[in-house]
């Protein structure tokens, strides 16, 4: 007998958006929530989760801030929050203003005037 089972980390969009003007660039944009988490899996069934943590991230820049636990639940349960700019404090990385690119597919960190991830082909936000 044996057993098929792994550790696999993921991504799921939460179903919150919010518009405000980003603090990163000025513009007028969209915040869209979304989790990371690690799973490990039995027989391609999700078993636990751990390592969760919520990202807000900002459609007019890229622009990704990193949420109080907290909080991020509170979304994921569907609770009414409305995110202000004391919430948007932990800049994880900004895309266009200021800072080097971390590909949203691979992770892997390119200068700011790409387009494309050099090692994926990934188009970055």
């Amino acid at each position: 007998m044996f057993f098929i089972m792994g550790i696999s980390q993921g991504e799921k969009r939460l179903s919150f958006h919010q518009t405000m003007v980003c603090k990163a660039c000025g513009k007028f944009g969209r915040l869209e929530v979304f989790m990371t988490y690690t799973n490990f899996t039995l027989f391609f069934l999700p078993i636990f989760r751990w390592n969760v943590r919520y990202y807000a991230t900002a459609t007019c820049c890229g622009s990704v801030y990193l949420l109080d636990n907290d909080l991020g639940k509170k979304i994921a349960k569907g609770e009414a929050v409305t995110l202000t700019d004391e919430d948007l404090t932990n800049n994880v990385h900004q895309s266009k203003y200021g800072g080097d690119l971390h590909c949203s597919h691979c992770g892997y960190q390119c200068s700011a005037d790409f387009t494309y991830c050099p090692k994926c082909g990934n188009r970055l936000l």
